[in-house]
């Protein structure tokens, strides 16, 4: 499932959000600028959907995900001076325990939105 027209249209909210109100703000608001947009463009989200993290059949927590676009990509706004792999193992988790395919990581940090897409079917 390569979902590359979705990826690209996310991006391209991305890119719109940045257009607008620019970088540095906190992660939060680019969350909810991005919530904002996929509205006006009538797209498929979950805001803070819930995920039981289970460990040896108990449930130990709970991973809440920013955002779920097309019901099968995670959207994890970001604003850190790079992405690492720090962040893309957390997507890889992320994937793993909701069992959704791709991940994008967008970062506002700089003028320029950065954009990493992960798929679980990346990791060996």
């Amino acid at each position: 499932m390569d979902l590359e027209t979705e990826t690209k249209c996310i991006i391209g909210v991305a890119f719109d959000v940045m257009n607008e109100i620019g970088c540095g703000l906190r992660e939060k608001a680019y969350e909810r600028a991005m919530v904002r947009e996929f509205q006006l463009q009538s797209i498929r989200y979950d805001q803070q959907r819930q995920f039981p993290v289970i460990y040896k059949d108990t449930e130990i927590d709970t991973l809440i995900p920013d955002l779920i676009t097309h019901d099968q990509i995670i959207v994890d706004t970001k604003t850190i001076p790079q992405i690492t792999s720090r962040e893309i193992s957390q997507m890889f988790n992320y994937l793993r325990i909701t069992r959704l395919p791709i991940g994008l990581i967008v970062n506002f940090y700089y003028p320029k939105v950065q954009v990493k897409r992960v798929h679980l079917s990346d990791r060996t």
